[in-house]
């Protein structure tokens, strides 16, 4: 289950938690620590959701339509809107215990089942104790969901895991007609049990409901890794059944790719990256607001790899790196270099990576082994045995550092440290010392190292435990034994590894190219012309002059694109896709400032084309921490001068009371009112459940482009970060 584990890293940390507070302070919410992270602005009415009604108790007809708005979103794990539209149906009807249960299963889902007393997770308990102390308003259905809940998060591992099945388990025989119990209980058997037993209770939803979002979800989910040809039915309706969603569009993406059926795979995940992207420009969102977005776009790359579309997949790679990042969301530090590295590597482009003008500027880190760890092969790759051995033994000593520094902080856990962090070393790593090896003329030592490597690596997919999510390898290492055995001349051997590869990558364009070939050598001309055709058709859009292309063209076989998928594929083509949505990241338009100086003079954005803005909204010149925020902002005032930076202070204050305010006139900053909050609405800082204003910072550029925002009930105090953000903006080398 390496999806689950993935996604509830994102999930853990797109939701901060708040400091516990004895009285809230100014921007904070007066119902807790629990209401200070999550989005705080207005939900609105969704479109593309799907049809997948909770019925609960309520007193004001509104509340039903947001309630369910609310579930249809977490049908498709989009949890921070879930959580929006249940934070309105509370503002509706504040002690209703199922809107208090809705919140809590933002966090306390499928995901985080068995997950214990996780920090991260308190919140949404939190939400989870509100419900309980109102469950005897309850109806005796609504109580025994609450009950559920409450009992399972009250336990860690497969204990918990088996009492939210039992109690869902009770739920639906109490209330046999009862959907949602049981596509709650279909999620929670996934991987407890069997996936046929679960596809029964799957049909009995859909036979119900045919279009029923969860239940098409929870398909896919049940038969990845298991046999996804079981969930195609579900991959053609899912995201039909929720177009608006991007993750809808996304899962498909999964079983297609694990079927070898790329055409598709491609389709789907390109789509759920352009509805992603749309919904961030429309709503004002950032990708680090979306957990799914850097997975969703990563896993593309991997696609889009595996169609020969070498330029579109390294596209992919910097739109990760370059789109805006939160310090306090480590989803958000995806690594960008490990798609752009296995992209460099897979299609062998050994002069670029070497080109240090092919990287961004400023590396470190993991980001910056994954660039020293294409240089292995590249050099390797050229015949430059010294250089790639020298490049080998500088990687080592930099991850040899890295264990060293883990070490240090728990020296008692050196065993277990080192342990892990080889277990969890991807594979390539390993093969770049057989590369190495084989660039110095050691083949047999070289080929007996890429065996053992391929052995782990086939142990690890058996147990489970192979990062495939997508993979971080370019490769399944049997690929690159096939390939050592082909340069050598053992044709036979090479066939064998080649076809142990579409074992675990069906349709591999590399596996079938170097079928074709090894045929080919062997004078199997027309075995050579059946594996040449199936990978003209996984390439029948690929980049015109790759290698492995013309390589395949070289043999001059006689050939037609014939693909052997288990059903017949649209083909991907990326511009029939257009009507989705944008197929990069670029910073939104900003909205409209419009406010008043401290002598009454209109102050608008337009003013400032040509300068990038800082613009800070703070609650007023009483809020202590906002006055150290400014004061921080304002004594580098000079630094932001240089990188052609304006600092706009926005507050409902009064121009008058500006202009007197001896606080304020102390900083370097244009003061603004915004006396009705407008201008606080408008940029998403002003929290319209608890109506009050938040503390917002926001960079825009000189085009008038939103790049960065943070707001919430803290302001943000970290100036290195705003000044080292605006650097950020153009991090590839252009020169």
């Amino acid at each position: 289950m390496v999806f689950r584990a993935v996604c509830l890293f994102g999930l853990l940390v797109c939701f901060a938690v708040a400091p516990a507070q004895d009285e809230p302070g100014p921007g904070h919410s007066h119902l807790g620590t629990a209401f200070d992270s999550g989005l705080r602005s207005k939900p609105w009415k969704f479109e593309g959701l799907g049809n997948a009604p909770f019925p609960i108790s309520t007193i004001n007809p509104e509340t039903q339509g947001w309630y369910d708005q609310g579930n249809e979103l977490l049908h498709s794990f989009w949890f921070e809107e879930a959580e929006r539209s249940f934070r309105w149906c509370l503002k509706l009807e504040p002690e209703n215990p199922m809107v208090y249960f809705g919140l809590a299963r933002c966090g306390l889902n499928w995901f985080s089942a068995g997950a214990g007393p996780d920090p991260s997770l308190q919140r949404f308990r939190d939400f989870l104790n509100e419900a309980v102390k109102r469950k005897d308003k309850a109806t005796e259905r609504e109580r025994l969901y609450i009950e559920a809940w409450d009992a399972a998060w009250s336990k860690t591992g497969d204990e918990a895991n088996r009492e939210i099945i039992r109690r869902l388990e009770e739920l639906c025989v109490k209330y046999p007609a009862d959907i949602e119990a049981k596509c709650q209980l279909a999620f929670f058997n996934i991987g407890h049990g069997s996936a046929l037993a679960n596809e029964f209770l799957i049909q009995q939803i859909l036979a119900v409901n045919p279009m029923h979002p969860g239940a098409h979800h929870a398909r896919i989910h049940n038969w990845d890794d298991v046999d996804g040809a079981q969930a195609v039915a579900s991959c053609e309706l899912y995201g039909k059944a929720a177009p608006g969603v991007g993750h809808a569009l996304h899962m498909p993406g999964h079983i297609y790719a694990g079927i070898g059926m790329w055409h598709e795979a491609a389709i789907a995940m390109d789509s759920a990256t352009r509805v992603e992207l749309r919904h961030m420009t429309q709503r004002l969102a950032f990708p680090f607001e979306n957990w799914n977005y850097p997975h969703n776009r990563d896993y593309l790359s991997y696609i889009q790899e595996q169609l020969g579309r070498m330029e579109a997949s390294l596209q992919g790679s910097r739109d990760i790196f370059n789109a805006p990042k939160d310090p306090a969301i480590a989803a958000s530090q995806y690594p960008a270099m490990m798609p752009y590295s296995r992209a460099l590597i897979k299609f062998e482009q050994w002069e670029q990576i070497l080109d240090e003008t092919s990287w961004p500027a400023t590396l470190s880190g993991f980001e910056a082994d994954f660039k020293s760890l294409a240089q292995v092969f590249a050099w390797a790759g050229l015949g430059k045995a010294e250089k790639a051995r020298e490049a080998l033994t500088k990687l080592e000593a930099s991850l040899e550092t890295q264990i060293a520094d883990e070490i240090a902080k728990s020296p008692a856990d050196a065993a277990r440290i080192r342990k892990e962090f080889e277990e969890n070393m991807p594979p390539v790593f390993r093969v770049a010392k057989a590369k190495v090896l084989l660039a110095e003329g050691k083949r047999t030592e070289a080929i007996r190292l890429l065996l053992d490597i391929a052995e782990q690596e086939r142990l690890a997919r058996e147990e489970g435990r192979y990062s495939n999510d997508p993979p971080s390898d370019p490769w399944p290492a049997i690929r690159v034994v096939g390939d050592a055995y082909l340069a050598g001349g053992d044709y036979g051997s090479a066939i064998d590894a080649y076809e142990g590869t579409l074992a675990v990558v069906k349709n591999d364009a590399w596996a079938l190219a170097g079928l074709a070939k090894a045929h080919a050598a062997r004078g199997e001309t027309e075995k050579a012309t059946r594996y040449a055709e199936r990978f003209l058709a996984v390439w029948s859009g690929a980049d015109p002059n790759l290698k492995l292309l013309g390589e395949v063209k070289a043999l001059n076989l006689t050939t037609t694109p014939r693909a052997e998928t288990l059903k017949p594929e649209r083909e991907y083509v990326p511009a029939n896709l257009d009507a989705f949505g944008p197929s990069n990241w670029v910073p939104f338009a900003a909205p409209e400032l419009d406010g008043l100086d401290i002598n009454g003079k209109r102050i608008t954005l337009a003013s400032f084309r040509g300068k990038n803005v800082l613009l800070v909204f703070y609650l007023s010149d009483q809020c202590v921490h906002c006055m150290e925020q400014l004061g921080a902002i304002s004594n580098r005032h000079s630094e932001f001068e240089n990188l052609n930076t304006v600092i706009l202070a926005v507050s409902a204050t009064t121009p008058k009371a500006n202009k007197d305010s001896l606080k304020l006139g102390a900083f370097n900053a244009v003061l603004v009112s915004d006396v009705d909050h407008q201008n606080a609405r408008r940029f998403a800082s002003y929290d319209d459940f608890e109506e009050m204003e938040l503390h917002s910072t926001i960079l825009i550029d000189a085009q008038g482009r939103v790049r960065w925002k943070r707001s919430g009930g803290e302001p943000f105090g970290d100036v290195d970060y705003l000044l080292a953000e605006i650097k950020r903006w153009n991090p590839w080398r252009t020169e």
